[in-house]
């Protein structure tokens, strides 16, 4: 080997520069493979056992923190089917929204050319074939009686609105959709306008197998929609036609598909489909 070849730098297989053998120790000293932390600090091989044992031991830690934690709410009495402190934390983040809703402020809008057709997701109250020829939209004042009926023409006659929103999902999945129908809170001010304060409005599937409930303020917002149209074709049955509600303010376990009867109420709905299964009731985003 040349002068040149000793004193002269190479890089190894990991990409740290070194320098040559002969330039940097003795012939017979032992070789030892060196590491970098995040910084590109190279590392000692102690240093990097002593960084790699504590690792091991906070990573162990926190495993172990976390089983007990489990356990730990898993031991706690239930309130509405789930662990009270889960519950708790629901009607924090309640709080929360509520205090933070703006009837004016809206949810960030798209271009249509950003939209596209949505996945279904969810059969539930839709699962039988759909009879359009007695299909109608029920609608149910807060003293409990029937207050109108509706068909689809009756529904494509009223101002027709377009909306291109992110849809929400709980499972942690959005999508970028358009919908067009008719703005609720217009439906209730041409056909309701006694009911349009109400706290509460409930929405069930003509099979009343699924069932929603949503604050009154939401349902009025300008942004909560009757919707009939998907990327501006009537919706199909898997994704709730004759008509759904849709609303970027709440996921997508409250846009119920193929309404059957809306009930306005003072009370809030007890029959939540979700709700009963342990979810926020409120599910706002």
């Amino acid at each position: 080997m040349t002068e040149h070849e000793n004193n002269e730098e190479i890089e190894n297989n990991d990409g740290i520069e070194v320098q040559g053998i002969a330039g940097a120790i003795a012939d017979d000293a032992p070789v030892h493979r060196v590491a970098q932390d995040l910084r590109g600090k190279t590392l000692s091989e102690e240093d990097f056992r002593q960084l790699s044992r504590r690792s091991l031991l906070t990573g162990g830690a926190g495993a172990l923190a976390a089983v007990l934690g489990f356990r730990w709410i898993q031991g706690r009495p239930a309130d509405g089917r789930i662990p009270d402190v889960l519950r708790a934390g629901h009607e924090v983040n309640e709080s929360i929204w509520r205090a933070l809703f703006r009837d004016g402020a809206e949810a960030p809008t798209f271009d249509f050319a950003k939209s596209s057709m949505m996945r279904v997701n969810g059969r539930h109250g839709i699962r039988e074939e759909l009879d359009m020829a007695t299909w109608e939209l029920r609608v149910v004042g807060r003293d409990g009686a029937t207050v109108g009926r509706y068909s689809l023409d009756d529904l494509r006659a009223l101002p027709q609105t377009e909306m291109t929103v992110e849809h929400k999902c709980v499972e942690g999945w959005s999508h970028i959709v358009t919908w067009g129908g008719v703005v609720f809170r217009d439906f209730v001010e041409r056909f309701h306008p006694d009911e349009a304060d109400a706290p509460f409005v409930g929405l069930s599937t003509p099979d009343g197998e699924y069932q929603v409930g949503l604050e009154g303020a939401a349902m009025m917002h300008s942004q909560t929609m009757l919707t009939l149209d998907l990327q501006r074709v009537p919706l199909t049955e898997a994704h709730g036609a004759p008509v759904r509600l849709t609303t970027p303010l709440k996921y997508g376990i409250k846009q119920i598909k193929r309404i059957g009867t809306i009930r306005f109420s003072d009370t809030q709905p007890e029959n939540d489909y979700w709700a009963e299964r342990g979810y926020d009731w409120y599910a706002a985003l």
